[in-house]
């Protein structure tokens, strides 16, 4: 049977002469693109305040619909979330499938969630979002049969789920949230093991799209690490919601875990950064954050601030962070550059890729200290450990034992107290 091909009107209203309007409106058809839809048309509106009954005024659904009918059009898509009313009574006047932001953002991670905490997540929010709607998704699927792409595919938004009565996903909504609660508690005592091995955590977060697994990938290049530790990358919306965990070893064996999180956009659903929640945690426990900026985009400015709103919203804070401007090729700026905890790269290029592991060294080792070490010949398990986890600069066979001058980290420094000679 040949699939339904979703051609979409987008609608977007301006309120209170927004100055990201417009960037708002792009990116929109830009997730409408993730998900194979094509848009066909776009009508906008600029208002104080919203109309309660139909969002838009009411010439403009009359417009909308002309529109629509014209483009040949089967779905209309809001650039905000929709109250429950409003889709019902949007549905009834255009005679059409309507759906917002929300559900758009959605579906995408329902189709990108690969592991199963992320399509448990993912299922979270999708039924929070549609526990109030019911009546209208209803009747919308009873219209269309579906969702975006030809039906919301993944779990826990298809036909099926809405024939389930309120109990039933009321039911399932407390069961996933135990679920999760299981696997949050995992993760905890996986994060009370890395702390124990002292192991710094540099965090990488940043807006959708910005370049965080190119980024991710190149380090792990630069440091020599074999091909299947390398994350998925692609230049699209949400390519990858799993947090991903990489051990990074230098050349002077000093170590840290890098951890890559879900991307960011504007107008992220409430339900859906709640649901994410213990995995932007990995964030909030992080020696380190490097915020990955687009720093081609007119509007990167305004990225940082919603991956920084976003991420106070689940109390990622105080937290030390280097601004990454990434895809620095693509913009008339200077690069590989360093000003500060600021730095300039081209991950695509590997470009700055020295001088950001010295921010980052610069940041998690600081507390390392240099010191000369007499070791008794009959404790090499010493000397073979520092060789092993430190950065030994020089080394000498005295009568009394090996002489090492080597970086250690505090942790280190205080177990073998009782070898050091000086600072």
């Amino acid at each position: 049977m040949e699939e339904l091909v979703e051609r979409a009107i987008v609608v977007g209203v301006n309120l209170n002469k927004d100055t990201h309007f417009e960037y708002g409106l792009e990116e929109l058809h830009n997730l409408a693109e993730a998900l194979n839809v094509v848009v066909v048309g776009e009508v906008t509106q600029n208002l104080d305040r919203v109309n309660p009954a139909h969002y838009v005024g009411k010439g403009k659904v009359d417009e909308i619909k002309a529109f629509f009918e014209e483009a040949a059009a089967n779905l209309v898509i809001f650039n905000d979330e929709l109250s429950p009313s409003q889709i019902r009574n949007l549905e009834a006047a255009l005679e059409c499938k309507v759906i917002d932001r929300t559900m758009l953002i959605l579906d995408i991670f329902a189709r990108r969630a690969k592991s199963r905490e992320a399509q448990m997540q993912v299922e979270l929010a999708q039924l929070q979002y549609m526990l109030p709607r019911l009546v209208g998704l209803r009747a919308s699927l009873g219209r269309q049969g579906g969702g975006t792409g030809g039906g919301f595919k993944n779990r826990g938004a298809g036909e099926t789920k809405l024939e389930l009565d309120r109990r039933k996903i009321e039911d399932q909504i407390a069961k996933l949230r135990n679920d999760l609660e299981h696997v949050k508690d995992q993760r905890e005592t996986q994060r009370k093991q890395r702390r124990k091995n002292e192991i710094p955590v540099v965090s990488i977060v940043g807006y959708t799209n910005a370049g965080k697994s190119t980024v991710m990938n190149r380090l792990l290049a630069k440091t020599g690490q074999i091909e299947d530790k390398q994350v998925f990358e692609k230049d699209m919306l949400f390519a990858t919601l799993e947090t991903s965990v990489r051990q990074i070893r230098l050349p002077d064996q000093k170590e840290f875990l890098l951890t890559d999180t879900v991307g960011f956009v504007s107008k992220l659903p409430t339900h859906l950064v709640k649901a994410f929640r213990s995995t932007l945690e990995e964030a909030r426990d992080a020696d380190l954050l490097l915020h990955v900026v687009d720093v081609s985009n007119v509007e990167h400015r305004y990225m940082m601030d919603v991956t920084n709103e976003t991420l106070q919203a689940v109390g990622v804070e105080n937290v030390p962070t280097v601004e990454v401007f990434n895809k620095s090729d693509l913009a008339e700026v200077k690069y590989p550059h360093v000003n500060g905890d600021n730095i300039w790269i081209s991950a695509k290029e590997s470009a700055g890729l020295d001088e950001l592991i010295e921010v980052i060294s610069s940041h998690i080792f600081a507390d390392y200290i240099t010191c000369r070490l007499l070791i008794p010949y009959d404790r090499g398990d010493v000397v073979s450990y520092l060789n092993e986890n430190a950065s030994v600069q020089d080394s000498e066979y005295e009568e009394d034992g090996t002489m090492l001058k080597a970086e250690l980290k505090q942790a280190d420094y205080e177990r073998y107290s009782e070898f050091v000679l000086d600072k």
